[in-house]
């Protein structure tokens, strides 16, 4: 069953509940207030009797002066103790033998059905005490005959209103079913467009609701975006990474055609050929590492968060570039330790990107300081090497770019550290600004949260 069924079936049915009750609340009320109404009637008339009569008087007496006030379809007794009538007129002996006296020491009004000629009908009957007890006491009944026709015409009413909701209920529901659910069709008319082209698509939006069904289309709309995002990464990454890994592949290609023409006769061109070909499968190797890490970082992987000494940890890095490049790296700090909450890995990692660069592009000194900003924990490396044309700073971070294209490929550049970096950082809730001046070096600061609820939040 379809959804717009659904709910037109379900608003229907509530609605016919809901007119069912209030038909029945309505139907009782009325005969409620109308039957209180002809009680009053009747016991104001029961009082003018009692005052206007004297029921010691002669039995053609009382019972002329009872006739006087005798309405349609009605009688009137007068009863004495043990339900003994003494008095009794009326001008409906089938009401007068269906209701049978009752003696009464206290006001008593109450409704009796009968059996009519039509069907059943409701008598009213009340019983007044006369003001001496020994008396007895006074009863009317009287067919509420205007009563029944009121209650048909009502019934008639109720039921032609119940029937003629039900009928714009059944059209309101599907006129909201369908208004309901036409943003809904749309993301689905939509969503077999995408399976069948493999193109993303938004939603046409036309009308600003701002209801859930707007918010369900805007949030389909952003997953798209998102999506169209992705796939142009990916498509960017594959263009790029194929770039990046033609010139290597051309120069293994070549040397391996030169060596399969003239064999090993030439020795030195021979080793020239070898050593060209290692270099560039080495380069291939560290450039399809650097791919892995761009791609599990773009995947937002989870971090393994523990606590981290800087201060340790730089010390660490430092000592091992310092062996193998044998360079002045130099540490300054002030506070020791000086801790943070943070994937030490990456972190770790981050710092090799930046000094690795800082090596490769400068000569001179090497500096590293750390200190408490807070509410972060600075890392600042420092060198005094080429520096960065000021109009290239903005385009660092991007993956694949390298400002002095010839002298990265000497260096073993990828164009893709900064661009690590700067994902790590990220995903730490951190920030790395680079400062740099073209021929007197460059200065990276790296701002990451001491506290652990601001990156995980």
């Amino acid at each position: 069953m379809k959804i717009t069924t659904k709910i037109n079936l379900l608003t229907t049915v509530w609605m016919l509940c809901i007119l069912m009750i209030i038909n029945f609340v309505v139907f009782f009320l009325f005969m409620k207030t109308t039957v209180n109404m002809e009680e009053k009637v009747l016991f104001q008339k029961a009082e003018d009797i009692l005052k206007n009569i004297d029921v010691n008087s002669s039995s053609t007496y009382v019972e002329l002066k009872l006739k006087d006030n005798l309405t349609d379809h009605s009688y009137i007794r007068i009863i004495q103790p043990k339900n003994k009538v003494i008095h009794e007129v009326t001008n409906d002996q089938k009401l007068l033998k269906k209701i049978k006296g009752k003696y009464t020491k206290s006001k008593q009004a109450q409704t009796r059905l009968i059996s009519a000629e039509n069907g059943e009908e409701e008598v009213l009957v009340v019983r007044v005490p006369i003001n001496n007890a020994n008396n007895g006491s006074l009863e009317i009944g009287e067919r509420l005959s205007g009563l029944e026709t009121t209650k048909e015409i009502l019934r008639g009413i109720l039921g032609f209103c119940t029937i003629l909701a039900t009928l714009l209920s059944l059209f309101g529901g599907r006129w909201l079913a369908n208004m309901i659910m036409r943003p809904i069709s749309n993301m689905i008319k939509t969503m077999e467009e995408i399976e069948k082209s493999g193109v993303p698509k938004k939603i046409n939006i036309q009308n600003e609701t701002r209801d859930e069904l707007h918010t369900m289309a805007s949030t389909f709309n952003r997953m798209i975006d998102r999506l169209q995002e992705s796939l142009t990464k990916q498509a960017q990454f594959v263009s790029d990474a194929s770039h990046e890994l033609k010139t290597p592949l051309t120069v293994i290609k070549s040397y391996a055609n030169l060596l399969r023409r003239h064999g090993l006769e030439n020795n030195e061109m021979a080793e020239e050929a070898i050593h060209a070909i290692h270099s560039e499968a080495t380069r291939i190797q560290k450039m399809t590492e650097t791919f892995l890490d761009l791609a599990n970082l773009e995947k937002e992987n989870v971090l393994e968060m523990n606590t981290v000494d800087l201060i340790s940890l730089s010390e660490s890095i430092l000592k091992q570039l310092k062996d193998v490049y044998k360079r002045d790296i130099t540490l300054r700090f002030e506070e020791n330790p000086i801790t943070i909450l943070a994937d030490e890995l990456k972190i770790k990692q981050v710092i090799i990107i930046l000094l690795d660069n800082a090596i490769k592009y400068s000569n001179d000194q090497i500096e590293v300081f750390i200190e408490r900003d807070s509410p972060y924990a600075k890392i600042q490396i420092k060198d005094y090497g080429i520096g960065i044309p000021e109009n290239e700073i903005n385009n660092i971070f991007e993956r694949f770019y390298r400002v002095d294209k010839a002298r990265s490929r000497e260096t073993g550049g990828s164009g893709l550290g900064l661009h690590i970096a700067k994902s790590i950082i990220k995903l730490h809730k951190g920030e790395i600004k680079i400062k740099s001046k073209e021929g007197s070096g460059t200065s990276v600061e790296l701002y990451l949260p001491i506290s652990h609820r601001n990156i995980v939040d």
